[in-house]
């Protein structure tokens, strides 16, 4: 029997075999592409295809154009920066993610993160690893986080769990976000000056035109000396090149990044190589929202509107990002 339809998957190295599972009992030939397929191979993959699921591929203006059947494309997880918003709306292919299914996981990875450095969790664990020991000594010295200063960039979903895990410990918790009208922290409505009162800052904010390279040099120095800097959200927020910098000169007491601009992180031949060397720096593999619950609510919430989409049905938007409720074709809004 000829399948019903086709669906394309790229970054196969998520696996998610309940959705890849459920896609073929409806009757869809599933195509899966692992991560770094070249543009020229998604866009002839995609071109008699019905439904396109991505993670972290670029899907261009090209690829879409390349698909004259999408009936939508599906973002299994929050951001939406690899994908050409415009050319999708132009041709009338609605585009959904999934945004709520790992607020809870990802803020508890960042506090984790956070704490592994007050800790000093990396040195002293390549201490223990190679001699077995570590005796109370300055260079062992930790932190406490109660009675600390965190800032929050970016107090939505993610932001907000992240307080509330903080001000469990006590930390003083200031917050960066141009768009809420009430916060359950302190608000500041001035990036810099916020900067300067922070002993860590947190970034969980989406990546657009007007946030890309936000923590850049002139930010950087103007965060206290010795202060944490903790990374969740997306890598090209920050100017790598200037953190790196920064690193290098002493200025920031500790880093901890779950992504980076270019993506995988590699030990050699990436421009952030040399962090893997650093005690004072965690590189974790994009991976804080990688747990089981998470991942069985972003299965869920996939197989839901690859339905809708395969059933011709409009498909649930529940995220408020703007660039999502621009769309006026094949959708419906939910809180």
């Amino acid at each position: 029997m000829a399948p019903r339809w086709k669906v394309v998957r790229t970054d196969r190295e998520l696996e998610m075999g309940r959705v890849d599972d459920h896609l073929r009992r409806l009757g869809a030939e599933l195509v899966l592409l692992p991560d770094g397929t070249a543009e020229d191979r998604i866009a002839h993959a995609v071109a008699d295809a019905d439904l396109l699921l991505m993670c972290y591929a670029r899907i261009t203006r090209r690829v879409i154009e390349a698909a004259p059947k999408l009936r939508a494309i599906v973002k299994y997880g929050v951001g939406i920066d690899a994908i050409d918003i415009d050319a999708a709306r132009e041709r009338g292919v609605p585009v959904v993610n999934v945004p709520a299914y790992a607020e809870e996981t990802v803020a508890e990875g960042a506090f984790a993160l956070l704490l592994a450095l007050a800790k000093r969790f990396k040195p002293i664990q390549h201490a223990m690893d190679g001699t077995g020991w570590a005796w109370p000594e300055p260079r062992w010295m930790a932190s406490d986080l109660a009675g600390k200063t965190l800032g929050l960039i970016g107090v939505g979903r993610i932001g907000r769990a992240m307080a509330r895990m903080a001000q469990a410990f006590r930390m003083q918790v200031l917050g960066y976000d141009p768009h809420p009208a009430d916060m359950p922290v302190e608000r500041c409505v001035d990036l810099g000056e916020m900067l300067e009162r922070c002993d860590a800052v947190s970034l969980h904010c989406v990546l657009n035109r007007e946030t890309r390279h936000l923590i850049g040099a002139r930010e950087l120095a103007r965060m206290k000396p010795g202060a944490w800097l903790v990374n969740v959200s997306r890598g090209e927020l920050i100017d790598e090149a200037a953190l790196l910098a920064s690193l290098q000169a002493g200025h920031l007491g500790g880093v901890a990044l779950d992504v980076y601009g270019r993506e995988p992180l590699a030990r050699e031949g990436h421009p952030l190589a040399s962090l893997y060397a650093m005690d004072n720096v965690i590189v974790w593999p994009h991976l804080t929202f990688y747990t089981a619950e998470a991942m069985r609510r972003l299965e869920d919430e996939t197989i839901a509107r690859c339905e809708e989409a395969l059933d011709g049905r409009p498909i649930a938007v529940a995220s408020h990002d703007p660039r999502l409720r621009a769309q006026s074709r094949g959708v419906r809004f939910v809180d």
